[in-house]
């Protein structure tokens, strides 16, 4: 658990609540405001009573004043499906502070403070390599505070592996995952293939989402200059490129670019879009950025 977030930090995570402007439509119980009918401290209609009716719920208020038995109606507590998508492609182990740590960590915060409002945690690592396959389950359908240890250390047994579908993968959690609640997917969103149709499939589930772009300072501000061999970590393929000063300037404007793209589209379709580097002091960002951005209060 330390390895991945600090006590300190933990308490400071228990103060806070997921923001979810549409309420959950779980049939679990928690502590989340729903549509249903239920016996929560939050009043939501009235209807005539009905003969067998519970007489502890009739609003003798309203009956001195209109002659008439009216039933008093709550909005029941629901649990909030929580989803986490974690790019565990081989391409997140890149940077001196490794992009897939940083995601860890993250995911770690998110699912501790839904796990302290009693609401349903689940990690989709996409891919998954073939010896964590039993992991899948283990990080599925977590619920309740107590939870909280075993979940951070399935967390911390995850690796980054392989290369990525991160539309595939965003497409087959959004028909799994039908009930809606938040999403939050954790990943650098560098697939070549790119990101449009599975951030699409999400948002069309109805579903609170969060896109955390997690960069590293190598990828944001490249160090190495000169005559360099480019190996692609995930395809393994090669390419020698000369990096001088006016390619330094071309490549900022080409990143800086390519992230306003991706807040451009999160924005347009309702998605919460918040970059990170993966040397920011995590408390800053969970406590400073991804509060002023709307994950939680």
């Amino acid at each position: 658990m330390a390895a991945l977030i600090s006590p300190d930090l933990l308490k400071r995570l228990e103060q806070l609540q997921l923001l979810a402007s549409r309420r959950s439509k779980s049939t679990a119980k928690g502590e989340r405001r729903s549509g249903a009918r239920g016996q929560s401290v939050e009043f939501a209609d009235y209807r005539n009573y009905v003969p067998g009716d519970d007489l502890r719920r009739i609003d003798w208020n309203l009956y001195g004043r209109l002659d008439r038995l009216f039933l008093k109606l709550y909005e029941e507590e629901r649990e909030l499906p929580v989803t986490i998508f974690i790019d565990a492609s081989e391409s997140m182990s890149f940077g001196q502070v490794p992009k897939f740590d940083f995601a860890r960590q993250v995911a770690a915060a998110v699912g501790y403070v839904a796990l302290c409002g009693f609401d349903r945690v689940t990690v989709e690592p996409f891919p998954l390599g073939d010896d964590q396959v039993g992991l899948v389950g283990e990080l599925r359908q977590v619920r309740g505070r107590k939870s909280s240890i075993r979940f951070f250390e399935n967390l911390a047994k995850l690796k980054a592996v392989g290369t990525a579908d991160l539309n595939q993968a965003l497409r087959r959690g959004a028909m799994k995952h039908r009930m809606p609640g938040v999403s939050v997917v954790l990943s650098d969103f560098l697939d070549p293939a790119g990101y449009e149709e599975g951030l699409k499939s999400l948002a069309h589930r109805g579903s609170e989402i969060h896109a955390v772009q997690i960069l590293s300072p190598e990828e944001l501000e490249p160090s190495a200059y000169g005559d360099l061999k480019v190996i692609d970590s995930e395809t393994g393929a090669e390419q020698e490129v000369t990096f001088g000063k006016y390619r330094l300037k071309a490549y900022r404007a080409t990143v800086q670019n390519y992230c306003q793209r991706l807040q451009e589209f999160c924005r347009a379709r309702g998605v919460r879009y918040q970059l990170a580097c993966s040397d920011t002091p995590i408390a800053d960002l969970l406590l400073k950025a991804m509060r002023t951005g709307g994950m939680w209060r």
